[in-house]
């Protein structure tokens, strides 16, 4: 029997890629750009440890898909890192892939030019470039893992990853974070639930084998060694939101439960703010007030935000893009994100270190 009728029935065409080896080798990690992934990662590791009083904040586009906007936000968040570094760790959103309810667009790997030309491996180069030249700006990046194969080509450049609400229950991303290099932080499930976190959790924290690529491209099967540094995001669910002291004492009694350390990121996103925005900084201020009354848990916080605020869709003509307009959810402009941060910085500052 012809097997031609038998396997790729569906498959229109295959590209060979460029290896994560030769991807690195063309778009090398600089020393200053290595120094800062290292001291964040190490940085969100002893936050998560309590070694360090500090907040540390993702905060950034919901999605990256204008390099010179996301160079022109960085340079504003690396100013206001400097700022408020004694009491919160600021690292900025780049995220490259985004996951779709049903189709649309992917992100800047899948469609770098917002064409549906799908140029991937020119959008690893794009992508891998952007996260170099933030980092040597001396500001850490983070993102979602999301493709399993990415991660061998851009993770060296990654302070802290985020596994999304609709994968946080996937067995191929618990086994991808269970070796991922970074902190990385496991969002509640759509239905707002803690179970799918908490499994996933545990899961990431075991060592696991698994089908993957090596550096060389080849496939592999890949042996980890469990990530210790995996935490529970809260992002409300269809419910509503889930961040306030009643939500958070029960997620920390769940933690507790299954014996997890009591590590809690909110996301002032998605359903917290429910799915508007500009209630982001009221999110922001309501956890503030939760840590100046004594709690101890909340560790970090995630908003997305951008040059100005709201959203766009992709239109037919690019050029009528508008510039720092994020064109995937909604985010809050930079004026709002400044000020928010700041007024956190100034209400923890004295309180942060005794905590």
């Amino acid at each position: 029997m012809n097997t031609e009728v038998l396997e790729n029935v569906n498959v229109a065409a295959q590209e060979v890629l460029i290896t994560p080896e030769q991807l690195k080798s063309e778009l090398p990690l600089s020393q200053q750009a290595a120094e800062t992934v290292s001291q964040s990662r190490q940085i969100i590791r002893n936050i998560l440890d309590r070694k360090d009083h500090r907040l540390f904040i993702v905060v950034g586009p919901c999605s990256i898909h204008d390099v010179d906007a996301a160079m022109d936000y960085a340079k504003r968040l690396k100013a206001l890192a400097a700022q408020v570094e004694d009491t919160i760790h600021l690292v900025m959103r780049v995220y490259f892939e985004k996951p779709r309810t049903t189709v649309g667009w992917k992100g800047l790997i899948n469609d770098p030019y917002l064409n549906d030309t799908f140029k991937i491996q020119e959008g690893l180069h794009i992508g891998r470039e952007l996260l170099i030249n933030i980092s040597e700006l001396g500001l850490p990046t983070s993102t979602e893992a999301l493709d399993p194969i990415s991660p061998q080509y851009l993770q060296d450049c990654i302070a802290w990853s985020a596994i999304g609400a609709r994968t946080t229950e996937s067995q191929t991303h618990r086994e991808m974070a269970s070796g991922l290099s970074s902190a990385v932080g496991f969002k509640n499930g759509t239905d707002g639930g803690l179970e799918v976190a908490i499994n996933a959790m545990q899961s990431a924290s075991k060592p696991h084998r698994f089908l993957g690529i090596n550096n060389e491209g080849q496939v592999a099967v890949i042996h980890t060694r469990g990530n210790p540094y995996a935490h529970v995001v809260l992002r409300g669910g269809s419910s509503g939101p889930n961040y306030d002291s009643v939500h958070i004492k029960l997620a920390e009694a769940e933690l507790d439960k299954h014996k997890l350390d009591a590590n809690i990121m909110v996301d002032c996103s998605h359903a917290n703010s429910n799915k508007q925005p500009e209630l982001q900084p009221l999110v922001m201020e309501n956890v503030t007030n939760q840590i100046l009354e004594g709690n101890k848990s909340i560790v970090g916080l995630m908003v997305e935000s951008h040059i100005h605020a709201g959203n766009q869709k992709i239109p037919a003509n690019l050029d009528d893009l508008q510039y720092g307009v994020s064109v995937t959810d909604g985010c809050i402009g930079w004026e709002d994100t400044e000020k928010a941060i700041l007024d956190m910085h100034s209400k923890l500052k004295s309180v942060l270190p005794t905590r």
